[in-house]
């Protein structure tokens, strides 16, 4: 019974994520950039977090940022300041944030040890 429930939320959850990114392939990451700027403050224009609770969201998977923005919108994943931010999000907005965050560039500079 453990094995079908948990085949059941795996189908559940990427029929989630194949439903956000049928709406993140529209977005425009131009919009987004224009959003941003009420993100800026914990996550960076630069997508990299400037507080120590926010995460670095630059290239992060498109169809997972509209995933989770949509968690914090409806209340299934909850978080002070990010539920409230969410909360005034539209589907479009939503799409648009998760567009320009994941077309940010990343580079990896140095790895330890090589």
């Amino acid at each position: 019974m453990r094995k079908r429930a948990a085949h059941a939320f795996a189908w559940a959850a990427l029929l989630v994520v194949g439903a956000g990114s049928a709406a993140a392939a529209a977005a425009d990451p131009v919009a987004g950039r224009a959003k941003a700027m009420a993100c800026q403050a914990c996550h960076g224009m630069d997508g990299l977090s400037k507080v120590p609770d926010a995460p670095n969201i630059a290239g992060q998977n498109e169809a997972y940022l509209v995933a989770q923005l949509q968690a914090f919108k409806t209340g299934r994943r909850q978080n002070e300041s990010m539920s409230v931010v969410a909360a005034t999000l539209s589907d479009s907005d939503i799409a648009a944030l998760a567009a320009y965050y994941a077309a940010i560039e990343v580079r990896v500079g140095k790895i330890p040890g090589e």
